[in-house]
């Protein structure tokens, strides 16, 4: 069975601003497209709305974003005047509170119903084991890892056959060493400030200015490596605090503290990651909570930059430990400080032949097309499934 010919697509994320959900959302938006259906996406909207419309998909803007059960009710309702107006073929939703008015307009219109866990959601209450569980109750879950399926299938009791694992996918023409210009390499050194003739192996960590990414490890991991004599590193951390000024203050305040201004620098959001993983050395993901995949882990292995990052969660599938990159503790600073001594210390022919079976592995196990191939055909199978229903009815 293939995608119908109206195929219809109505994507829910809390908002199109950055992240894996995010960039997920775009690229099978765009796949649909391709395939000759039509994408839509119910979201708050979000710097990477533009992308989607100029790939042809369409923005519908509501809050879905909102915990709020009157709001949620207010999402629903519109979701349901959505999916009748542009006669949706299937509602997929990336997030929980999202999830819960998509659920409600998908029974109510008889639309076959999809969601992605694009992160491991914990349990503490049974009450917040009944919120995570509205991700599983559609037609089919997708799990970004298989160690994220493996949380599902051990946080809820639904059937292992409607638990599938598509692993996140990379964009492997964007992140291509060939095609990216000195230049914008250029450009985005001296836009962070970094001298033409700094030599110093370059470290960097990408990701939003949160607590659970481990940027404090890393600095004291860095006034470790400090003490010890070594000065021929800088860190740079590459991300945007989306509001949590608080935490970029602190995280400032530390670097200073611990006399790292020359070794440390934060220099915010970057819209040009191939660039920037080109610019530095190694990259580093540090997370103190496991990833449920981990795409920082694996764009950089795109780039052929050797990986140094915490060992739990989906980075365990992404990183080979010991060949594309390593495996270290999570909030451990005295090990973090020995892996990137070590990652140093290797130099650079050495790195590169890491970061090239990094690029190999990566381009046969994590391809933005492959994942949006099993995208489509979990599609195919959910409306073949729903069609048969309404035949036996």
């Amino acid at each position: 069975m293939a995608l119908p010919s109206n195929f219809t697509l109505l994507q829910v994320v809390p908002e199109l601003e950055t992240g894996g959900a995010e960039q997920t959302t775009i690229d099978v938006a765009r796949a649909v497209i391709a395939a000759g259906g039509k994408a839509l996406v119910a979201t708050r909207g979000g710097r990477m709305a533009a992308r989607l419309e100029s790939d042809g998909g369409r923005l519908a803007q509501m809050p879905v974003q909102s915990k709020n059960p009157l709001v949620m009710l207010g999402n629903a309702a519109r979701l349901v005047d959505l999916i009748r107006t542009e006669n949706v073929s299937l509602v997929h939703a990336r997030s929980r509170a999202p999830a819960f008015a998509a659920l409600w307009a998908a029974r109510t219109t008889g639309t076959p119903f999809v969601a992605t866990y694009h992160g491991v959601y914990k349990a503490q209450s049974s009450l917040k084991r009944w919120y995570n569980a509205v991700m599983t109750r559609g037609d089919l879950v997708i799990a970004n890892s298989d160690y994220t399926r493996e949380h599902v299938l051990a946080q809820h009791a639904v059937d292992p056959n409607k638990v599938l694992t598509i692993p996140r996918g990379v964009d492997l023409d964007r992140f291509n060493p060939s095609w990216v210009t000195a230049d914008r390499i250029d450009g985005l050194r001296e836009g962070w400030g970094i001298e033409a003739g700094d030599r110093r192996t370059r470290l960097l960590l990408a990701g939003r200015l949160t607590r659970i990414k481990g940027h404090l490890t890393i600095i004291e991991a860095a006034r470790r490596m400090k003490a010890e004599g070594r000065d021929d590193f800088l860190i740079l951390f590459a991300g945007d605090d989306q509001g949590r000024t608080g935490y970029g203050e602190e995280l400032a305040k530390a670097v200073a503290d611990a006399g790292l201004t020359a070794q440390i620098r934060i220099v915010g959001h970057c819209d040009d990651m191939p660039a920037a993983y080109l610019l530095a050395d190694i990259a580093i993901l540090p997370t103190t909570v496991p990833e449920s995949f981990g795409r920082a882990a694996v764009e950089p292995q795109a780039m052929g930059r050797t990986v140094i990052a915490s060992n739990h969660g989906g980075t365990t599938e992404t990183v080979a430990d010991g060949v594309s990159g390593w495996l270290v503790p999570p909030g451990d600073p005295a090990a973090w400080a020995a892996a990137m001594i070590r990652a140093i210390d290797l130099g650079p022919g050495k790195r590169a032949e890491m970061g090239q079976a990094g690029m190999n592995r990566t381009r046969q196990l994590y391809r933005v097309d492959a994942m949006c191939a099993a995208t489509l055909a979990a599609y195919e199978r959910v409306l073949e499934a729903h069609s048969l229903r309404k035949v036996g009815a």
